[in-house]
C-alpha cells in the first residue's frame, strides 16, 4: 500500500516520528484554543526544508503562534526529501511543526500544500487530503480585492532542475555546506554581540550569475502567470522574498525559513506584505511596505 505524505496519520514518517495519540492531540488542541478571530485572510510560507539542520523550526512555531489566519498555503519544499534520503535528521522541534500545521487544519484553518522539488514525492498525492491538509499541484487564491493569484512553488521555471537535475543536487549540497559555515559564523558573531548575518544571502546578492538567475526566474514566472490569465503569482523556490510588479503582473515570493524567516501575508483588506519574523519577544515583525492590490 502506498504511504502518504508526512501530514497523514500513519503516513510516510509515522513510524519514525511517533505521532501523539488522539488523546494527546485533543489536549494540545484544547491548550491552543484562544477564540481569537483570524488576523489575516491568508498566509503563504515555503521552503521550510523540514528534515535539515538549517530549518529554523522554533522561529516558525513562534510565527505561527502569533499569526492566525483563514487560509494557510504551504508553497513547496516543506519537507526536504533530498536531504532525508542522504541523512536522517528529524529532531522534536521539526515534529512539533508538523503537528502545529495539522492542528491548524483541525481548528478550521484551510491548509493547502503545493509540493516543490525537494518534496516532489507529495505530488503523487495531489487531489487527496491528509489530516485536513489538501495536496494540490497548484492553487488559485483570490484576494479581498478580487485579484486572482496563481500559487505555485516555481521549480518548473528553474532550467537547472528541468535540464540537469544532477547539477541541482550538487548545488543543493553546496548550499547546505554554505549554511553549515553560516551557522558556525553566527555562533561566533553571537558571542561578539553581533546580529545574525546570512552568508548565502550575501552571496546571492553579490554574485552576478546569482543575481541574474533571480531576475530571470521572476520574469519567467510572472510572464507565465499573465499567459494563464492571472493577475499575479505567489511562489517560493529561490529563497528570495519579494513583492513587485513585473511587466504589470504582481510577483510575490514568500522567501524561506532557512535563512530569511519570511512569509507573505494578506490582510483583511487585501494588503499584501512580506513579514520578516524576528520574534514577538524581540520586536515587532519588520515588513516590506504593504501593497494594496487594486481591483
Amino acid at each position: 500500500m502506498r504511504a502518504g505524505p508526512p501530514f497523514a496519520a500513519g503516513g510516510l514518517l509515522h513510524n519514525r516520528l511517533g505521532y501523539p495519540s488522539a488523546q494527546g492531540s485533543q489536549a494540545a488542541d484544547a491548550a491552543e484554543q484562544t477564540h481569537e478571530a483570524p488576523r489575516y485572510r491568508a498566509i503563504f510560507i515555503s521552503d521550510l526544508h523540514i528534515g535539515t539542520p538549517g530549518f529554523q523550526a522554533d522561529a516558525l512555531l513562534d510565527f505561527l503562534k502569533h499569526h492566525p489566519c483563514q487560509v494557510l498555503y504551504l508553497v513547496g519544499d516543506i519537507v526536504d526529501g533530498w536531504q532525508l534520503r542522504r541523512r536522517w535528521f528529524w529532531p522534536q522541534s521539526h515534529n512539533d511543526v508538523v503537528q502545529k500545521l495539522l492542528r491548524r487544519a483541525r481548528k478550521g484553518c484551510r491548509v493547502i500544500y503545493v509540493p516543490g522539488n525537494h518534496d516532489e514525492f507529495a505530488r503523487a498525492f495531489v487531489g487527496h487530503a491528509f489530516g485536513g491538509v489538501e495536496v494540490q499541484e497548484e492553487a488559485v487564491h483570490v484576494t479581498a480585492t478580487g485579484q486572482r493569484l496563481w500559487v505555485v512553488h516555481g521549480d518548473l521555471f528553474d532550467g537547472v532542475i528541468q535540464c540537469a537535475k544532477w547539477l541541482a543536487h550538487v548545488g543543493d549540497w553546496l548550499y547546505e555546506f554554505t549554511l553549515k559555515l553560516n551557522r558556525h559564523l553566527n555562533r561566533l558573531r553571537a558571542r561578539l554581540g553581533l546580529e545574525y548575518w546570512s552568508l548565502s544571502a550575501y552571496l546571492k546578492h553579490k554574485v552576478k550569475k546569482a543575481v541574474n538567475f533571480i531576475s530571470d526566474f521572476e520574469v519567467a514566472v510572472a510572464h507565465e502567470a499573465r499567459r494563464r490569465g492571472f493577475d499575479g503569482v505567489v511562489c517560493g523556490h529561490i529563497h528570495h522574498a519579494e513583492i513587485r510588479r513585473v511587466d504589470g503582473v504582481l510577483y510575490c515570493n514568500d522567501g524561506d525559513w532557512v535563512e530569511s524567516r519570511t512569509a507573505l501575508v494578506e490582510h483583511m483588506d487585501g494588503r499584501l506584505e512580506i513579514v520578516h519574523w524576528a520574534g514577538a519577544a524581540v520586536s515587532k515583525a519588520q515588513v516590506q511596505p504593504a501593497l494594496k492590490v487594486a481591483a
